[in-house]
């Protein structure tokens, strides 16, 4: 069950993370004043699935690493951790920031300000949240094709056997 709660998870951790920059980036350039109030207020709301998507995948991380720690799992897990300073110190107050600045309608400096630092705040985690995923591939070999194999090799092996 660990096993298919850990990717779902994570790729809803990270398909939330990414919808909610994406947002702000096409709010930002194509939208208008209330589209960007809109977005800015909903994103919070966007916590009620983010948070415990993000807590099942930690928790299920560190349950399926239990006792292995190979070089890939302990950058998996510093990885981790770095997601989660970074999304408590600056990602978790800086929406929360902007959706109250967006709902006075003071969109200023210190709102584009503090916006700019989220977006690059969000875009690291969603750079190691990448990474995670594409590490957790290797591990279990997902999405992998033989490497140097042709199509007739595995039948020759068997024969040789």
């Amino acid at each position: 069950m660990v096993n298919i709660i850990h990717p779902v998870a994570g790729g809803i951790a990270l398909l939330t993370i990414v919808t909610f920059w994406l947002s702000t980036m096409f709010g930002e350039l194509f939208g208008s004043v209330n589209t960007i109030i809109a977005i800015k207020s909903i994103i919070p709301w966007g916590f009620l699935l983010l948070i415990p998507a993000l807590a099942a995948t930690g928790g299920t991380g560190f349950n399926l690493a239990r006792g292995r720690r190979p070089k890939v799992i302990t950058t998996k897990i510093r990885r981790t951790i770095a997601c989660a300073i970074n999304g408590l110190l600056v990602l978790v107050p800086s929406a929360l920031f902007l959706a109250f600045k967006a709902r006075a309608g003071e969109l200023d400096t210190v709102f584009y300000a503090v916006q700019a630092l989220e977006l690059c705040a969000g875009a690291l985690n969603i750079t190691l949240l990448g990474l995670n995923m594409r590490d957790g591939f290797k591990l279990t070999r997902r999405f992998q094709s033989p490497v140097n194999m042709s199509p007739t090799e595995p039948q020759q092996r068997t024969l040789k056997q």
